[in-house]
């Protein structure tokens, strides 16, 4: 059996492992996109938008799906395109990997802030239903409201964090206190504010230039 999906053009490794932030034991985390032969979606059904495995933790996206949520300036989607762990790539998938910057636009801010915020809200809301702090997802929230800003002022998306590992790991071990979390928060949330007033990232992604990449897969995908 192969690792992968049928039709694969990329696949990486996402998570801890991406992030610098894996210790014994991490999971494989696994993510990537496959293009099904262009007549399979001339059919009452279509391919899947989704696929699991075959190996655990693996989850691929179809094509077009795919850029639909990059698109949208989706967070977990956008870090396959800048994950430095590749374990799989075809020339359709370098053809995605070139274009990846298409995808970015000043939606960031409000995908990325949204995700942090609501992953604020959910650890504030158990912590005051359980006493107990999640502190696994309280550092994916500073880890995202950190790579919100980074890629406003780059135009590249922040997957490693290693730079930041101690603090973070601090974060998820409960070694820092629920106020300080609160107020780094803060603090990066008005950071994020800034960036999204001075980048230079365009108002839209660039959807004619990943609809022409879409288009051109799909034609290599009738021969």
């Amino acid at each position: 059996m192969s690792d992968f999906v049928p039709g694969t053009i990329l696949a990486v490794v996402v998570g801890s492992r991406a992030y610098g932030l894996d210790g014994p034991g991490s999971d494989h985390d696994r993510r990537g996109v496959y293009a099904p032969p262009t007549r399979a979606f001339w059919h009452l059904d279509k391919p899947p938008t989704h696929l699991d495995g075959p190996r655990d933790e693996q989850f691929t996206w179809e094509l077009e799906r795919f850029c639909t949520l990059a698109l949208q300036a989706n967070p977990t989607v956008l870090e396959v395109l800048w994950s430095p762990l590749i374990e799989h790539l075809t020339d359709d998938g370098r053809e995605l990997l070139a274009a990846r910057t298409a995808f970015l636009s000043r939606r960031v801010a409000q995908t990325y802030g949204a995700y942090a915020r609501d992953q604020l809200k959910r650890v504030a809301a158990r912590r005051g239903r359980t006493g107990e702090t999640n502190h696994k997802q309280a550092m994916h929230m500073i880890r995202l409201l950190h790579a919100g800003a980074h890629v406003l002022r780059t135009g590249e998306v922040l997957v490693d964090v290693r730079a930041m590992r101690d603090r973070l790991l601090a974060i998820k071990t409960g070694g820092v206190p629920w106020e300080s979390v609160v107020s780094w928060a803060g603090d990066l949330l008005a950071d994020l504010d800034r960036a999204q007033a001075d980048t230079t990232l365009p108002a839209e992604p660039d959807r004619d230039r990943i609809d022409a990449l879409l288009t051109a897969v799909r034609e290599r995908g009738m021969r």
